[in-house]
């Protein structure tokens, strides 16, 4: 198996999620996880579903014994989700290879949808497969996780309509933003690996400025480079006479792209940058073929005290329409080890995340000395 023939077979079933290809499986490699990419055929040979399967060996609780856990990062990815043989085989065939790699529990997160638009409105509609299969979980033995790894909801733009259509769907403010932006000078332009740890140092500050965690700029350096490597990464950087103010980082892979890195300074904001940005963004991925852009994250829960609201009312005002998923769900294979894992992890993950902001602000100000 290479790259070129794992992305071509899952380019083949609907939706395949951008971290299912082989390079997220490679990135993941250099950071302590071990990739297997298995695929189910029907008795005509032809390709059914297919997951990329991520391995990790932990040490937990001061254990002598080392334990595995599994993850499939938004998958598994099947031809047909209605089939509900299928849906039953390919979670049969999970838990049989977790009891083979002898882990004790294994996660999946596939883009299934639960429904449409947000909970109590008037054009909220469910998903009777997302609603059959959440069922089928909970009676094979899995349950809803208490650790969301990746975004449960999101925001879709559509762009299979022309620009014109595009725009007319924006919230009018969003819209008037955005014409805004380009009268006051923003320009947008493609960036290169070149830019990439001016940019790193960027989503930096802005993980200080707005309280959330990140990772070390040797992680983004990686994985902005793989993808770019590929072909599947736009970066797009806007300026005002000539210097940067704000960036995002555009992925794309089998029709459909992904808004998953936002950074920004606070200079120029009354000029409106992000908006632009955000335009440019959609313009590219619809000349690259996309035909949904996906704005990369909703709140779990869709209240105004949610942390996200802010982020979530800027993403609906480009138009697009809400997708509530069945998230993460966790199957427990020796479930002792589950639950002392489960208990256990809260605390570390917050003790990491803790030392996490400390780190990125102490980097940023050793920065500015």
């Amino acid at each position: 198996m290479d790259s070129n023939t794992w992305n071509t077979l899952i380019s083949s079933l609907p939706n395949p999620h951008l971290l299912q290809t082989w390079q997220w499986g490679q990135l993941k490699a250099a950071y302590n996880w071990k990739p297997h990419y298995k695929t189910w055929q029907d008795p005509a040979g032809n390709l059914v579903a297919a997951a990329l399967i991520l391995e990790r060996t932990i040490a937990l609780g001061g254990m002598a014994a080392k334990l595995r856990m599994l993850y499939v990062p938004k998958g598994p990815l099947l031809s047909d989700w209605s089939d509900t043989a299928l849906r039953g085989r390919v979670l049969a065939d999970l838990q049989a290879f977790a009891r083979q790699r002898r882990a004790f529990f294994i996660k999946i997160d596939p883009d299934v949808a639960l429904g449409r638009a947000l909970p109590g409105a008037p054009e909220a509609t469910d998903d009777p497969v997302g609603q059959a299969f959440t069922g089928e979980l909970r009676q094979a033995g899995w349950h809803f996780s208490a650790d969301q790894v990746q975004f449960r909801n999101t925001v879709l733009v559509d762009l299979t309509a022309s620009e014109d259509e595009i725009l007319a769907r924006m919230k009018q403010k969003t819209r008037y933003n955005v014409r805004l932006a380009a009268k006051k000078g923003v320009s947008v332009r493609l960036g290169t690996s070149a830019d990439f740890p001016m940019l790193a140092k960027m989503y930096a500050e802005t993980a200080v400025r707005d309280g959330f965690a990140i990772r070390d700029s040797a992680y983004y350096l990686r994985v902005w480079q793989t993808f770019l490597d590929a072909g599947l990464l736009q970066p797009l950087i806007a300026e005002v006479d000539g210097q940067p103010v704000a960036a995002l980082m555009l992925f794309h892979f089998a029709q459909r792209a992904w808004y998953i890195y936002g950074m920004s300074l606070p200079i120029h904001r009354e000029k409106m940058p992000t908006y632009l940005l955000q335009w440019e963004a959609i313009r590219a991925a619809k000349a690259a073929g996309c035909t949904y852009y996906d704005l990369w994250g909703a709140p779990d829960e869709f209240v105004e005290s949610d942390p996200l609201w802010g982020v979530f009312r800027f993403k609906r005002g480009l138009g697009g329409e809400v997708f509530r998923h069945i998230g993460a769900w966790d199957l427990p294979v020796r479930p002792w080890l589950y639950t002392l894992y489960t208990q256990t992890l809260p605390r570390i993950l917050g003790l990491m995340r803790r030392r996490g902001k400390a780190r990125t602000r102490r980097d940023i100000q050793e920065g500015l000395e």
